[in-house]
């Protein structure tokens, strides 16, 4: 059994760039959900690493000071391909002023294709964005489904050079669990790109982890580093 545990988030971004899968104008993909989940270590290794004109895969853009917003910050991204962009005010700059190229999904569509990707699927038809500018330059055919004809329109499976993913604990063969609202793009993800990083909580004995439990397979993860969160809230509400 390989141990697949490093000492850093900086040494795992350092054996992914080894691999040829963290360089100048790789695809990463980057689990999370708002900052729910976000990898937020390895994002501060992959910024530190100085790499370059990145296309970022990830259901947000962090925000101006946390997340993926360091790295757009730092202009280390070309593009996005994301569904939420919301609270990123450094994001809006960009793309306004056209610094910044944005491939907008639909959630449900962002999410089927990376888990397309994952399950080597490279083309899929969906209804989600017809007669939307999601459409916009794609095929579209009329398929009977389900008892009715209708319009669907083509998507594309994503795979990415890296993923960098957040799980709640592992053991040192890589197998993951996650909690909660983190599950929503992190296993999906952690099947769609030729090197996985998984940044955890908790490190656990292999066998300690109830296989019925098991949410990623350790076979898909290439490395493993343990850190301490600082779980921000992206916006707080309280009662009066």
């Amino acid at each position: 059994m390989k141990n697949k545990v490093l000492g850093t988030a900086s040494e795992a971004i350092a054996a992914a760039r080894a691999a040829g899968c963290v360089r100048d104008g790789a695809m990463v993909m980057v689990g999370g959900f708002g900052l729910c989940g976000i990898p937020e270590h390895l994002i501060l290794a992959l910024r530190d690493s100085g790499v370059t004109g990145l296309t970022c895969v990830s259901n947000n853009a962090g925000v101006d000071d946390f997340g993926l917003g360091l790295l757009l910050k730092t202009r280390q991204i070309r593009k996005m391909i994301s569904s939420y962009v919301g609270e990123n005010a450094e994001f809006e700059r960009q793309f306004l002023a056209k610094e910044l190229e944005i491939e907008f999904n639909p959630q449900g569509t962002l999410a089927e294709r990376i888990r397309a990707g994952g399950a080597g699927i490279p083309v899929f038809f969906t209804a989600t964005g017809v007669g939307t500018i999601v459409a916009e330059g794609k095929e579209q055919r009329e398929i009977a489904f389900k008892g009715r004809t209708r319009t669907y329109v083509a998507e594309t499976g994503l795979f990415a050079d890296v993923a960098l993913v957040k799980a709640f604990q592992a053991d040192r063969a890589g197998n993951l669990t996650y909690r909660k609202t983190s599950r929503n793009f992190n296993p999906m993800m952690a099947t769609a790109a030729k090197f996985v990083i998984a940044e955890v909580e908790r490190l656990v004995d292999v066998g300690h982890l109830d296989p019925d439990h098991i949410h990623t397979p350790g076979n898909y993860v290439d490395a493993i580093v343990v850190t301490k969160p600082e779980k921000r809230i992206e916006q707080r509400t309280v009662k009066k």
